[in-house]
């Protein structure tokens, strides 16, 4: 736990770099068959892989298969999963629970686009879940946040769209604006910068979409109030609630009750982005965990039991605007019984009460296990953890919003990490913004495995 009482070792920066150097070399040495396998994807595929997210220099890592709490790259290396698909590998790969829903649903037919009873049961689960009684699906997460800034502007009929300085919402335009921005740019807590996160999104686009700072509700009725004086009063606020997703940055006590109620007072339809926590912080996402109910909520990632499916859950009144057509929320894919049927095996057979109470007790293993080594070599970080999400950050100060977060956070430390753990069995998701994903198949020893591997790591950065 972070303490600002406390003196730090300091870490040599030329001992950071010399370990990631020694570090990448030995993982290079490792991964010969995904260099091959990368000469050969590159030919046709853009950069060899599917997603921007996939590169890595010098090669990507390519995988091979997975099975429960374990992946195999296609050189053999043996990892436990920390990764999970960017969260979404909830229940572990190749769960029995999944793959006999699979098996069942294949030979009836995978896809018909028309409605299916699978549906009725998934979304009926979820509205118990999260409290919010109508339901859609798409395809992503990306889908469910734009299909649900469409319902929220046509409920509101306004244009602004109001999110969190420095969140990641999918890849639509809307959303893409500042996301990673160096701290020279942030520019006025204030008035926070409206900038594209890389190159295709417009201008116009860009500068309808106000970011306010995590964590200060001061500053977002402040903005709030000066965009009504200019007319343009938010459409809808979009938020992580559980965590802001910088490795994992909590909400500070009364903040959501905060924005909550300031959302109803100037009737802006709140939007919780449960894309990566939906699942994965509590049977029923932050709505649960925090006690605080949106007007939409997103969900994607650990829903489709690593099928790609989404879902957008919401009040009778915003959802009001599908079901009177006034919003087209479409999609072929939307609700593929295949898929249904691996979420509805997900959400009645593995993520169940016992699923949660382990997944707690694995996260409190881990985030324990990884202060107590932080306490003994005196690092500059701490460790946090909800459920299957955590992380450890290495910082000097405490971490509550995008501002700090860049400010603060050790990005030379967090990259050597990675290596350390990808040549430790440890398979991470790449870059400073995530860490680990634990699902309900990891054991005692995959948690004993990622702190050992931090103690030796935290031994060769202090001797």
């Amino acid at each position: 736990m972070y303490s600002d009482a406390m003196s730090h070792t300091m870490i040599d920066p030329t001992r950071v770099k010399e370990l990631t150097e020694r570090e990448e070399g030995r993982l290079n040495e490792r991964t010969q068959a995904s260099k091959a396998m990368y000469e050969r994807a590159r030919t046709h595929l853009s950069g060899g892989v599917a997603s921007s997210y996939q590169l890595r220099d010098p090669w990507p890592i390519y995988i091979d298969r997975g099975e429960g709490c374990k992946i195999w790259d296609v050189d053999g290396n043996e990892m436990f999963d920390f990764h999970n698909g960017y969260g979404s590998m909830l229940q572990g790969h190749a769960h029995p629970a999944i793959g006999a829903a699979l098996q069942q649903r294949y030979p009836k037919g995978t896809h018909f686009g028309s409605a299916v009873e699978e549906i009725i049961d998934v979304s009926g689960e979820l509205s118990r879940r999260f409290g919010l009684p109508k339901w859609r699906f798409v395809n992503s997460g990306s889908e469910a946040t734009m299909d649900a800034i469409r319902i929220a502007r046509a409920y509101a009929k306004r244009d602004t769209v109001m999110k969190i300085f420095g969140s990641y919402h999918g890849h639509h335009d809307t959303v893409m604006v500042s996301i990673g921005i160096p701290y020279d740019k942030i520019g006025d807590r204030n008035h926070l910068e409206s900038l594209p996160y890389g190159a295709g999104i417009p201008d116009a686009t860009v500068h309808m979409t106000v970011p306010v700072p995590f964590n200060d509700i001061d500053a977002m009725e402040a903005r709030v109030k000066e965009l009504e004086s200019e007319g343009r009063l938010p459409a809808c606020v979009i938020m992580e609630p559980a965590m802001m997703n910088l490795g994992i940055v909590l909400p500070e006590p009364g903040y959501l009750e905060a924005v909550r109620a300031l959302t109803k007072k100037y009737g802006i339809v709140l939007i919780f982005d449960e894309v990566k926590t939906g699942l994965t912080v509590a049977a029923g996402g932050a709505t649960e965990l925090f006690g605080v109910t949106p007007d939409l909520v997103t969900m994607a990632k650990s829903l489709g039991g690593g099928l790609p499916t989404g879902a957008i859950g919401g009040t009778e009144e915003v959802m009001s605007v599908v079901e009177d057509h006034s919003v087209y929320q479409v999609g072929t894919y939307n609700g593929n019984p295949l898929v249904m049927s691996a979420a509805k095996a997900n959400l009645f057979e593995v993520l169940t009460p016992e699923a949660y109470t382990w997944l707690n007790h694995l996260s409190d293993r881990i985030v324990d296990g990884c202060n107590d080594v932080i306490k003994r070599y005196n690092l500059p970080g701490y460790a946090v953890g909800l459920a299957s999400k955590g992380c450890v950050t290495f910082s000097t100060a405490k971490i509550t919003d995008y501002e700090s977060y860049i400010a603060n956070q050790n990005a030379e430390v967090t990259e050597l990490a990675w290596f350390w753990n990808m040549n430790r069995k440890i398979f991470m998701t790449p870059g400073r913004e995530e860490e680990w994903t634990l699902s309900i198949t990891h054991t005692d020893e995959a948690i004993d495995a990622y702190v050992t591997a931090f103690d030796e790591m935290a031994f060769e950065l202090t001797k």
